[in-house]
């Protein structure tokens, strides 16, 4: 099993990047959130992996961040009717913080939102996930852990914020795309500890 993989850019697309490993070529779809994230060709990245095996083809998945590649194993194993290419295209559409706190939520209007989510679907994501996840959005691990649930960290507070401002994005009309996109983008402007009002105001004024 590769869990990760590191060498050079060699090609790069919004939904795939092609790795040189010591003059051997590794084809990996990625989702939009770790593309944003792949240095241009020739330079070094480093993902993390997760190789996908079917009777007929084998496709290794690549992921900026160990969260990312957790959050598309969770969604693929546990979640009925939904294989790594919507996976992909969840995590495409929204980052995990995003979408942690919708699933933690009972968000399902904005799950559903995302292409090839229906409204079914999202209700199901939201029945068998949300016990699988921490108890606050942005919790440290993906997996439900009820000894510090009653006492959020910092990180979890930060990541409430960063879901809030999305979320009042999306009430005024932003589809969950480019909401996320933006919040994330005003959150590099700003800082981890940026309040939700920051948040919201920094990413209209980009946006101008």
């Amino acid at each position: 099993m590769i869990s990760q993989i590191e060498g050079q850019v060699v090609e790069s697309t919004p939904l795939s990047t092609v790795i040189d490993v010591h003059g051997v070529g590794f084809v990996l779809s990625v989702p939009l959130t770790t593309s944003e994230k792949i240095p241009p060709i020739g330079q070094k990245v480093k993902l993390f992996t997760r190789v996908v095996y079917r009777e007929d083809s084998q496709t290794m998945y690549g992921f900026a961040m160990k969260s990312e590649r957790e959050m598309f194993d969770l969604i693929v194993e546990k979640v009925s009717g939904i294989g790594p290419k919507i996976a992909l295209n969840l995590l495409s559409q929204l980052s995990v913080r995003s979408l942690r706190s919708a699933i933690i939520n009972a968000d399902v209007k904005m799950l559903s939102k995302c292409p090839g989510i229906g409204k079914k679907t999202a209700e199901r994501m939201v029945v068998e996930l949300k016990d699988k996840l921490g108890g606050l959005p942005g919790s440290s691990n993906l997996v439900s852990d009820t000894t510090h649930a009653s006492k959020p960290s910092s990180d979890s507070k930060l990541d409430i914020c960063f879901a809030d401002a999305v979320a009042a994005m999306v009430a005024l009309g932003y589809n969950p795309s480019d909401a996320d996109k933006s919040i994330r983008k005003a959150q590099l402007s700003l800082g981890e500890d940026a309040a939700t009002e920051d948040l919201i105001r920094t990413a209209f004024a980009q946006k101008k």
